[in-house]
């Protein structure tokens, strides 16, 4: 009987299922999504259950839509005692693994929505939905220089970079360590594993450099030698045996659409050229609008699509240094929203039957993507006031929608 495979779910923000170059967006630049739709299963008609973060998340979490899983307003956390599939993948042995955006912790629904305030929130051990490996942030809305907390950062720690590069550097560099493949680590220095697994090139002993080989234009994910080590195997060197479930959760592409994206990033659409859809009018503040928000929409499309192409060769290698051979089957799992008058995705990515046996052999890896949770202002359970920096980001998030609603 084949091993139990390792899964790895990645989670986007409000990116449509459109997005993407494969699905025939021609202001898309993703081909690290593309790739890896050349060779997976598209189940198109799979489709979130809610348009709101909160709402999405906890049901993709435990199985059980709202409110019967608890979370019946926008601020209504995940209950503590929420059976996730944390503890069902712990019970199957897997070791289990949470990095990157939370959102559902208990909130004060006065305060801020965006801000360093929300980003720094402390998530308690036991609000972390049973992942025994946990290192994120409650929200916040920062695309650039995130807070991260958890299971080794006791206090949250700022991490210099792009939020998406930040958190898949974080998540590939534990998976290598954790799988061990280069039988030697740094305490401090957890790129020395990725550099001896060929994953990183040896670029000295400088740990900002050597960052940024995953991923470039980031300042560095790995801000000080003070950073406790990411390795949960032993001192002894034996790594965990366990098959791995880990969940990266990225807050791109939700606005602000404005905020930095890497500067050595290729070049996205400007405004100008975009081709925008029959359903937003031209001429005028509207048009304009719709450029500028949607120029920055894909640029963050790009610059997320290329941190998540690092992470999935960051956790090939591993495969491969393992002995493995690499990954030779994936399951895509694109979670796709019928929004009104959205353009249907192209059927080109057939399900073959060999491609869906290979999900239960020991290399191949179970990518999940939800895709986008924008909405209506005004819907149930969305906040009817937002406060200090949030003044305005609902109506902004209204006139996106539209324009987004291709």
């Amino acid at each position: 009987m084949s091993a139990a495979p390792d899964i790895l779910w990645i989670v986007t923000t409000q990116w449509r299922a459109q997005a993407c170059g494969y699905a025939g967006d021609p202001n898309a630049r993703t081909p690290s999504l593309d790739a890896l739709a050349s060779s997976s299963i598209n189940y198109t008609q799979a489709v979130t259950p809610h348009p709101f973060g909160p709402f999405a998340r906890a049901a993709l979490l435990t199985g059980v839509a709202s409110p019967a899983n608890g979370v019946r307003d926008y601020f209504d956390p995940l209950p503590a005692d929420a059976r996730t599939i944390a503890h069902r993948m712990a019970e199957l042995g897997y070791g289990t693994a949470w990095f990157g955006k939370w959102h559902l912790a208990p909130r004060d629904p006065h305060a801020a929505l965006v801000g360093e305030a929300h980003a720094r929130q402390p998530v308690p051990p036991e609000r972390r939905g049973g992942f025994a490996f946990w290192e994120g942030f409650e929200g916040g809305f920062l695309l650039n220089d995130p807070w991260l907390h958890g299971t080794r950062l006791p206090e949250p720690v700022r991490m210099r970079g792009y939020q998406s590069d930040v958190v898949c550097e974080r998540a590939a560099a534990w998976w290598i360590d954790r799988k061990n493949v280069a039988r030697a680590f740094s305490a401090n220095r957890p790129w020395t594993a990725l550099r001896a697994a060929n994953v990183l090139p040896d670029m000295g002993k400088d740990a900002h450099a050597t960052a940024r080989a995953i991923g470039a234009g980031s300042r560095s994910a790995c801000p000080a030698e003070s950073i406790p080590p990411v390795s949960p195997v032993s001192a002894a060197g034996a790594r965990d045996a366990r098959p791995t479930f880990c969940v990266v959760s990225l807050e791109a592409p939700h606005p602000p659409y404005a905020a930095p994206v890497p500067a050595d990033l290729p070049a996205s659409p400007a405004p100008a050229d975009l081709i925008l859809p029959p359903n937003v009018p031209r001429s005028g503040d509207t048009e304009a609008q719709a450029r500028r928000e949607l120029a920055g929409y894909y640029a963050h499309i790009a610059a997320t699509d290329r941190a998540i192409g690092r992470l999935v060769a960051a956790v090939d290698a591993a495969a491969a240094g393992q002995g493995g051979g690499g990954t030779s089957g994936r399951v895509h799992l694109g979670a796709r929203r019928h929004a009104r008058g959205a353009r249907p995705v192209p059927q080109r990515l057939a399900a073959r039957g060999k491609r869906a046996c290979a999900a239960a052999r020991a290399s191949a890896r179970v990518r999940f993507r939800r895709q986008p949770s924008p909405g209506d202002i005004g819907r149930t359970g969305f906040p009817a006031r937002l406060a200090g920096d949030d003044a305005g980001f609902g109506e902004r998030i209204g006139s996106k929608t539209l324009a987004m609603r291709a």
